[in-house]
């Protein structure tokens, strides 16, 4: 169908046929291979948005920062886009301690008007595990627990409610790690994610979170297997002002491959690549993954940079199963963690921490609490250990 611009562009030129790449190529995949992961033809039961150009998936026809284009780098005609104002520390710690108020209560509500004695533990243990803490996280804490109350010689019970907050933060400590934003540029971040974890909406934030620190964004929507995913988006790039590299139908990892060297074109900050939900036992999917990544490889030898996946916060132990599988086949820089609002399940970063079922440690960027621009934000472990237990 015709493309037109969600943001300002160059004059659009006629697109060409979705190809498999040379590049491609090289990685000696299997000549049927691009036929398993075409696109189903669904049609879309919503309006679609307004698209960006589609580029061709010819990497020698991405155009020099020198030509005009409508990069995030040549648009200083154009107005700056709204950047939402950073939300105040103070009102992010109360959503956040509403978020997970439900765990909250069932565990931080066990220390009003008791006894510090052997009952007191044993209802801790419960409360822990059915918050999803996972037994190798809940074991730890409470045999860190019972040190610090015997050698201290605890008998408030207020005060063993702090001391678990302070032996539950230094358990989550590991991971808490900062986004390496400009440590190289363009930084290539590949997402990953099943559907309804919240993904598409995350890498929508994400792009206005850069922004507000002056970073030059690009995306690329590499999830052409989902309906409407690509019109998402595209949509999220509207909002920004940010461009997305898109093409109808198309093979995501030509996609990923055009974006990449887009961005190191139009010398952007950050190229993020959208990648298609699916479940860890949807085995041509998660091939699918695999071969982006080697493609994005070929555009730059040390890209992706980070390999993030989004999970959904609710789903507790469901989501240390995907995090298994998913770092199995792509191995993991960091987690996007969403949908923590309302939840009862708050426990199960300490599982991740404690690497329950085989799962590695893997840093935490951000939680999320909200729908708004500014209710995704970086996962501090003192912080969300306290709203954890209600304080």
């Amino acid at each position: 169908m015709p493309s037109t611009p969600s943001t300002p562009s160059t004059p659009s030129t006629p697109s060409t046929p979705a190809t498999p790449l040379a590049s491609d190529e090289a990685v000696d995949e299997p000549a049927d291979q691009d036929a398993a992961f075409a696109r189903p033809d669904q049609p879309s039961q919503t309006e679609p948005l307004p698209i960006a150009p589609e580029l061709s998936h010819q990497p020698s026809q991405v155009e020099p920062p020198a030509e005009p284009s409508a990069s995030v780098s040549d648009q200083a005609a154009e107005p700056e886009p709204p950047v939402a104002a950073p939300i105040a520390k103070s009102s992010w710690l109360a959503r956040l301690k509403k978020g997970l108020s439900r765990t909250g209560q069932s565990i931080g509500g066990l220390f009003v008007g008791v006894k510090v004695d052997e009952n007191l533990f044993e209802e801790l243990e419960t409360a822990l595990i059915m918050a999803d803490a996972g037994i190798e996280a809940t074991d730890k804490l409470l045999t860190a627990l019972r040190a610090r109350v015997k050698k201290d010689r605890i008998e408030d019970a207020a005060a063993v409610k702090t001391a678990l907050r302070d032996i539950l933060a230094d358990h989550l400590a590991p991971l808490e790690k900062p986004f390496p934003l400009g440590r190289v540029a363009p930084l290539v971040v590949m997402i990953a994610g099943v559907n309804g974890a919240g993904k598409t909406t995350s890498i929508g934030k994400l792009a206005n979170h850069f922004q507000a620190q002056n970073a030059r964004v690009l995306l690329a929507a590499g999830d052409t297997f989902r309906a409407a995913a690509r019109e998402q988006l595209m949509e999220w790039g509207a909002r920004n002002n940010v461009t997305v590299i898109a093409q109808e139908g198309g093979d995501p990892a030509a996609v990923a491959f055009d974006a990449v060297n887009a961005g190191r074109a139009r010398e952007v900050d950050v190229v993020m690549v959208d990648t298609a939900g699916r479940l860890p036992t949807q085995l041509h999917l998660m091939e699918e993954l695999k071969k982006i990544k080697r493609v994005i490889a070929k555009a730059d030898g040390d890209a992706p940079h980070e390999i993030l996946l989004v999970v959904d916060g609710n789903t507790g132990q469901n989501a240390i199963s995907q995090i298994r599988a998913f770092d199995a086949a792509i191995t993991l820089t960091g987690l996007v963690v969403t949908k923590l609002d309302g939840t009862a399940k708050g426990g199960t970063l300490a599982a991740v921490a404690a690497g329950s079922q085989g799962v590695r440690p893997i840093p935490v960027y951000w939680i999320g609490v909200g729908e708004g621009l500014n209710d995704l934000q970086p996962f501090v472990a003192r912080e969300f250990a306290s709203a954890l237990l209600g304080e």
